[in-house]
């Protein structure tokens, strides 16, 4: 086990060894693109964390905030993984939520241009401003 407990580590290598992204190099083009952000902050592959540092990986349409208590420069077992991070992961949204989304009757057409406005003030939009 190559625990180096309070060594700094490249970020990218620690998503990587921690088994939060699957590969070094997913790790380094989600750090790249801004989808990797070390304590509140878009850094680059190269930043260097050390414990008690916040990691938020945004992954596979969802997003996981953690906390560094140990780090790693090899891939580990998850059972190994799971001991160099405190998760504080927020809880997910209710499913109902996501299936609230009004549906139109098959076979009832376009909207009228009054149910469009009324979607356009549902939605926030400005009835004034044009649709692009």
């Amino acid at each position: 086990m190559s625990h180096d407990s309070g060594a700094p580590v490249r970020i990218d290598v620690w998503v990587w060894a921690v088994r939060l992204l699957k590969t070094r190099s997913e790790a380094t083009a989600a750090v790249r693109a801004g989808h990797i952000k070390l304590n509140g902050n878009a850094v680059k592959p190269a930043a260097q964390v050390v414990p008690g540092d916040r990691v938020r990986v945004w992954a596979h349409h969802k997003e996981v905030e953690v906390e560094v208590t140990a780090t790693l420069r090899k891939r580990v077992s998850a059972a190994v993984a799971k001991e160099c991070y405190i998760d504080h992961t927020p809880e997910p949204l209710p499913r109902e939520i996501f299936f609230a989304v009004p549906k139109r009757d098959r076979g009832s057409g376009r909207p009228t241009k009054k149910e469009r406005r009324q979607l356009d003030e549902l939605r926030g939009r400005s009835a004034d401003l044009p649709l692009i």
